[in-house]
């Protein structure tokens, strides 16, 4: 599922700095790549829905403001790749380590009517009892 969008990108980011991780091309006009952004956040959406896909039933039917913003700070880090400075890797971690609280269930999304699916229940059916309070009363 997409959880953010390049416009949320360029509201949180600088523009010249997603025009500098996407476009590897470096010549004029230089422009953001919008399919290598696009492929960050659907990395991103991929990461998010197998820590949430256990606890909320997907497709959300809206996108919490939470979930916009980890989205960002992990599609960031996808693009930084392995020079991430310090910040970027930490909010990274910190999206990280939020998603696995909502899988834990240490933590809630703000999705309202949002069922969470229904675990696996035991039932059992059988036959009636032989021994029960009822039959043994007064032995």
């Amino acid at each position: 599922m997409t959880y953010a969008t390049l416009d949320d990108m360029k509201a949180r980011f600088k523009e010249q700095e997603l025009i500098e991780l996407t476009d590897h091309a470096n010549v004029p006009p230089e422009e953001i790549d919008e399919v290598m952004v696009g492929k960050a956040l659907a990395d991103a959406g991929g990461l998010i829905d197998s820590y949430i896909g256990g606890r909320y039933t997907l497709p959300l039917s809206t996108v919490p403001h939470q979930l916009v913003r980890y989205c960002c700070d992990i599609a960031w880090k996808y693009l930084w790749g392995d020079s991430a400075p310090e910040a970027v890797q930490k909010n990274h971690d910190i999206a990280v380590r939020y998603l696995a609280d909502v899988s834990a269930g240490k933590a809630k999304l703000d999705v309202q009517g949002e069922p969470a699916p229904s675990g696996v229940a035991a039932s059992f059916d059988g036959p009636e009892r032989l021994f029960s309070r009822d039959k043994l009363k007064g032995f």
